[in-house]
């Protein structure tokens, strides 16, 4: 079957079916600027029109049954499942992605829907004891309408694992995805949605500016909103709903480090170094953007990280077998470049790299920083491995925590050691003996500092804490007395 055929979808939204839109937008191929198609734009009154649909809409599909919501996910998985090879394709066309990280995010998706098909059937409360003569209980019922605003690097993915826990969970939807990814992080979920049986008026897909990303917020009926993406956006969102006194789940920036141990084995170390900074181009909010390395090490570990880069191929992965694709657009292209430029005129040394190439950027690596240079401090969102040594475990965790973020952290070597490094960071995620770049849809997933707001996606206690509100319920046999 096919899901994205342009007959359906060309020039539209979705709300209520799919809409003609008074304004369009192209979608671009990021490797080659060629037009993939047109999307439909929406307004802010399409948004509040879709949100008070949405509530109304959201009350019937709550009452539905346990069993009706998780055969909807079901279908949903196997839709993906059964459309790979389409929905890959446009991830390759549409993100830049190569044909393996395109392969990847599907399985996650048809993961994902797999996973929140058990929510609707997980207990959702529990048995209170209580001092009076009386049951209590506490319950969790949805929260009402969810806003998911979704990020374009990993398009499909980082919505749907907001997309799918809120249904299951008997809440609607409105979904906006990035402009640059409206395909593959907007058209294919609602058109999976809609084959799957979701009934009308529960998922509104709303492609747009910042006037509709601001409207999916201010909506009256939105009581959750879930956003993945940027710090600086993150926080603007948060700042916005706390205003309105709606709950917002913030999934922000990462500068991740990888911490190589003495003794670590060289060779495998710098294997992980290098696919954790240059997996789809550097441009995952957990990409290891700082390579911490033992001093004993250092020197050889920048060496081989530094071959490996230089064997990496950079192109169009629709065209050509190549292991980094496209930066989304010229304007991050040019910040990558700019990020990296500076920092070698403030004193740090190329061992690889530092070039633009087409549409892409050369897996680079960086050697002789310090902490105030941009390629250390910042996220580059780009495939760059900048490289600092360490004399000892104190040393270590001086560094790892000195930075804003704290997404993920990897720590290579003796396991025993890793465990009490560990102990000291403060990251939301920690891999021993792998690197920064790990996801499962039944992993709870989430960071601390500037990477977030401490909110959870993934696994049924994070999922059904995220989207749903608790509800204290007590019940006596009879009529209690009062002395009124």
């Amino acid at each position: 079957m096919t899901v994205l055929d342009n007959g359906v979808w060309s020039g539209r939204f979705f709300s209520d079916g799919w809409q003609d839109s008074t304004s369009t937008y192209p979608v671009l191929e990021p490797a080659t600027g060629e037009q993939l198609g047109t999307v439909g734009a929406a307004t802010a009154d399409d948004v509040r029109r879709a949100a008070t649909r949405a509530a109304e809409a959201q009350r019937e599909w709550a009452a539905t049954s346990p069993q009706q919501r998780a055969a909807v996910l079901r279908r949903a998985g196997e839709i993906f499942r059964e459309c790979a090879d389409e929905v890959e394709g446009w991830l390759v066309r549409e993100a830049g992605s190569v044909r393996a990280k395109a392969g990847f995010e599907v399985e996650l998706a048809v993961g994902e829907c797999f996973e929140c098909a058990g929510l609707p059937t997980h207990p959702q409360g529990e048995v209170l004891t209580s001092e009076d003569a009386r049951w209590s209980f506490a319950r969790r019922r949805p929260a009402g309408v969810v806003s998911v605003i979704a990020p374009f690097n990993f398009p499909l993915i980082l919505g749907l694992r907001s997309v799918a826990p809120a249904l299951a969970l008997g809440n609607a939807v409105l979904l906006k995805p990035d402009p640059r990814t409206a395909v593959s992080g907007g058209v294919v979920i609602a058109r999976v949605f809609e084959e799957a049986g979701l009934p009308a008026g529960v998922l509104h897909l709303l492609p747009g500016d910042g006037a509709v990303g601001q409207a999916v917020v201010e909506a009256p009926e939105v009581r959750v909103v879930s956003f993945t993406g940027s710090t600086p956006v993150g926080r603007a969102i948060g700042e916005r709903a706390g205003r309105l006194l709606k709950r917002a789940h913030l999934e922000l920036g990462g500068n991740n480090a990888l911490v190589v141990l003495p003794g670590a084995d060289v060779a495998k170390a710098a294997s992980a170094g290098a696919f954790g900074s240059y997996l789809h181009q550097g441009q995952i909010c957990m990409t290891t953007g700082r390579h911490i390395v033992h001093a004993s090490l250092l020197e050889e570990y920048t060496a081989v990280l530094a071959a490996k880069a230089k064997a990496l191929p950079v192109g169009d992965p629709a065209r050509e077998d190549v292991a980094l694709g496209p930066i989304i657009d010229r304007r991050q292209l040019e910040r990558v470049h700019g990020i990296v430029t500076d920092s070698v005129a403030a004193g740090a040394s190329l061992a690889a790299g530092g070039e633009i190439a087409g549409a892409g950027y050369l897996a680079t690596v960086l050697t002789g920083l310090t902490p105030d240079m941009p390629a250390w401090r910042e996220e580059i969102f780009g495939p760059v491995a900048p490289v600092m040594g360490f004399s000892d475990l104190d040393d270590a965790a001086r560094i790892v925590n000195d930075c804003e973020y704290g997404l993920s952290v990897g720590i290579l070597g003796d396991v025993g050691t890793a465990m009490k490094l560990a102990d000291r960071i403060e990251s939301g995620k920690i891999h021993i003996n792998e690197q920064t770049v790990s996801d499962e849809p039944n992993a709870p997933f989430g960071g601390v500092k500037a990477s977030g707001t401490g909110s959870r996606f993934g696994g049924a206690a994070a999922n059904i804490e995220a989207f749903t509100e608790g509800q204290w319920i007590t019940v006596r046999p009879d009529i209690a007395d009062y002395p009124f």
